[in-house]
């Protein structure tokens, strides 16, 4: 064997001692944060930046929020 399988088993061996409980919290806790994070920005920074004011459907934090909610439900349930 070379070095570099040496490496390798050594990395696969902490990545396995990682329970998947623990990656599939510290997976989620990114996604919340994110979420939150996408919550605090100011509408005008997630606004197109035509003069028109498109209505709701142009609140592009609200399509982000849907979509990260998304994934956060599904992880959780997965």
């Amino acid at each position: 064997m070379t070095p570099l399988h040496h490496i390798g088993d050594f990395f696969r061996q902490l990545v396995l001692a990682v329970p998947l409980p623990l990656a599939r919290a510290i997976f989620v806790l990114v996604l919340v944060v994110l979420l939150i994070w996408i919550i605090r920005l100011p509408s005008e920074r997630v606004r197109p930046p035509s003069n028109d004011q498109g209505g709701w459907a142009s609140n592009l934090k609200l399509w982000a929020a849907i979509a990260i909610v998304l994934q956060i439900l599904i992880y959780l349930i997965i």
